[in-house]
């Protein structure tokens, strides 16, 4: 009896036979010809804290494969009136996640006449997380969150990132995830040791460095959108809960990136 050297194979030879996962990486011929299918992803998001909250900011491109599917995507989404859940991966699983994650605080709330704590919302994430194991070994519905908020209780804000089975991590001062997120890790800290702690930044210079990170990572990923196009997303979770960065805001600063970069580029005349 031959053996193949993949495991559903030999399964299947064992007489415990598994659904046969789809590709991984599918050509875009293989959707229209019905022999699999894309799943569409969000690709960077980054959170950094300053000293009166957090900034989360993410580019808008969704990616299927290597095709651009969507320039406008929100990959930066309210939990409630003091989280902020930052997606990158399975765009689809992680609108799925959020909506079940909004509906189980408000029946939580409902049903106990109180908020749920901070620690049991971070387990709920955990646990969505781990429910989609399944799918993700197959190739799709995976996704990674990071999960900023702001504690009243500390007066600081937080951010947690987690892995692909569930396990919750705090950082002290900065989260990534998503293609690009890879090629940036570095700078964070870089930026730390030679500027100053995201957490003693000023929104503002935290929300400069975060555009300047997600140039970097659009410039070295091809799934990471730029800002030419559409401007990214921006908002900030602090005392006051959940805002919105203004567009007139965001325009002036990568504006001011911009040119900045423009004239560390230009050559030099002799």
């Amino acid at each position: 009896m031959e053996l193949k050297g993949d495991l559903w194979s030999l399964l299947e030879t064992s007489g415990h036979p598994l659904t046969q996962p789809p590709p991984r990486n599918p050509r875009p011929a293989d959707s229209h010809a019905g022999t699999g299918f894309i799943d569409t992803h969000g690709t960077t998001v980054i959170a950094v804290k300053y000293n009166g909250g957090v900034v989360n900011v993410g580019d808008r491109r969704a990616t299927a494969n290597f095709s651009v599917m969507y320039d406008k995507a929100e990959k930066v989404l309210p939990l409630d009136d003091y989280i902020l859940l930052s997606v990158s991966g399975s765009f689809a699983k992680a609108m799925e996640v959020v909506r079940f994650l909004r509906t189980s605080f408000k029946l939580y709330e409902r049903v106990y006449l109180q908020s749920m704590s901070l620690d049991g919302k971070l387990m709920e994430l955990a646990k969505v997380i781990r429910a989609g194991i399944p799918e993700a070994m197959q190739g799709i519905g995976g996704f990674i969150p990071i999960l900023s908020t702001f504690d009243k209780e500390r007066n600081e804000g937080r951010i947690f990132f987690y892995d692909g089975m569930g396990a919750r991590f705090e950082s002290t001062d900065f989260g990534a995830a998503g293609s690009g997120s890879t090629h940036i890790r570095g700078i964070f800290d870089y930026i730390s040791k030679t500027k100053k702690p995201f957490h003693e930044m000023t929104r503002e210079e935290a929300l400069t460095e975060a555009l300047y990170l997600l140039d970097i990572a659009a410039d070295l990923d091809a799934a990471t959108g730029g800002w030419h196009k559409v401007l990214p997303l921006a908002k900030t979770i602090s005392v006051n809960g959940i805002e919105d960065v203004p567009e007139s805001e965001l325009l002036e600063l990568v504006e001011r990136i911009d040119t900045s970069i423009g004239q560390r580029k230009r050559p030099v005349t002799i």
